[in-house]
């Protein structure tokens, strides 16, 4: 068992883990936050993606061991007051989804694009989150949210 203490979504939490505890496990069954979904289990599809110390990673294949003392947003932390974040908003906007299991992931992964790209070309968005697999929606619609919410954040 391991201690862990992370600052999840501004509030700090501490629990007592098996130590091969995933991050993707303790979010969804010790926090109870299910926004964060899981996929695959092998980080091929980035339904789990979710912030650590500010850059996206798929936590599917973390060990929440691993990044004790750090700070995590997931899709549930990002509205503010009952305000969707603009990467939000603009996925509603434009239909950048349909049955929606993606979405978190891609939603995550396209933030921190968008802090590192302001200004990204479509081919930049695509190659930028081809670790996130949607089966749905074709993609279309998600380049045109990235490019939307570029244009708010």
């Amino acid at each position: 068992m391991t201690k862990v203490t992370l600052e999840v979504n501004g509030k700090k939490v501490s629990k007592e883990v098996p130590d091969h505890t995933l991050l993707s496990v303790f979010l969804r069954d010790n926090l109870n936050l299910t926004g964060t979904h899981i996929g695959c289990d092998t980080s091929q599809c980035g339904a789990c993606v979710v912030h650590v110390d500010g850059k996206s990673i798929k936590s599917c294949s973390t060990l929440v061991a691993d990044i004790d003392g750090s700070k995590v947003i997931t899709i549930e932390g990002l509205a503010k007051d009952g305000k969707l974040h603009p990467m939000q908003e603009a996925f509603k906007k434009t239909h950048g989804l349909q049955c929606g299991f993606c979405t978190p992931g891609m939603v995550m992964s396209a933030i921190d694009l968008l802090q590192t790209n302001k200004n990204p070309s479509d081919q930049e968005i695509r190659e930028w989150l081809e670790g996130n697999i949607c089966r749905c929606t074709g993609y279309q619609n998600i380049v045109a949210a990235v490019k939307e919410a570029a244009t708010k954040m």
